[in-house]
């Protein structure tokens, strides 16, 4: 991403990324939030702003994104060694992230890149199985079984909602771009909750937290051990 953003003109920096209201420079600011003290920065959230992570992460970004482009990507390089997890989450939480992330800057720019098929699969397998918190999934796929068709992956119980396995990730996630390339009888469900999230309340966002800090947390390792099926 480091490399990405130092390579890239003022215009394309200006260029509204995926996550809404966000630019490509906003996108990279937000990735150096939470490499230094993440977790702290968390709880303060949780705490402070009533567990709304949309609101913490655009509080976060907007003072990182005061910085130079050219500084964030100093800070990713130099912080790119952090191990700063979601709590109680394990690392597939971050690398969704980051996924996500480099798809918010180089779909609207047009840069092409093959998202490693195994790093490709914890994205999908997070978001359907037990999505952290601040991905504000809530209750988007309920009802809804997604099949990848170009990896046979699925999940769910439901209406179908097929296509390739990279559109079914953006889509999983909020993303609208995502959807023109799917099909199945669950799309039009699938696109009404992309288009209208259903709105939570601080206590369903307080309930959803507890119930990560309750549950037992996943084995500790790595994303990159992981194993497609």
């Amino acid at each position: 991403m480091a490399d990405l953003l130092d390579g890239l003109d003022p215009g394309q920096l200006a260029t509204p990324s995926l996550s809404e209201g966000w630019t490509v420079h906003d996108v990279g600011a937000h990735l150096t939030t939470y490499l230094r003290f993440g977790q702290v920065k968390i709880y303060w959230g949780i705490v402070t702003m009533a567990a709304d992570f949309d609101r913490l992460n655009r509080v976060l970004t907007a003072r990182a994104a005061r910085r130079s482009t050219a500084e964030i990507a100093s800070r990713l390089r130099r912080w790119s060694t952090s191990r700063t997890t979601i709590p109680r989450s394990g690392y597939d939480p971050v690398l969704t992230d980051i996924v996500l992330h480099d798809y918010d800057v180089r779909v609207p720019l047009g840069i092409a890149r093959d998202v490693p098929e195994d790093r490709l699969w914890v994205a999908f397998q997070h978001l359907a199985a037990k999505p952290s918190p601040g991905y504000g999934v809530g209750s988007r796929l309920a009802g809804l079984r997604l099949e990848a068709v170009d990896t046979g992956w699925t999940s769910g119980a439901g209406a179908p909602v097929r296509g390739d396995a990279e559109s079914l990730v953006l889509a999983m996630s909020g993303r609208a771009v995502g959807l023109d390339a799917l099909s199945g009888d669950g799309l039009p469900l699938l696109r009404a909750r992309v288009a209208t999230p259903p709105p939570r309340t601080t206590l369903e966002r307080l309930r959803t937290v507890a119930q990560v800090v309750l549950d037992p947390p996943p084995p500790t390792r790595r994303s990159r051990n992981a194993t497609t099926p």
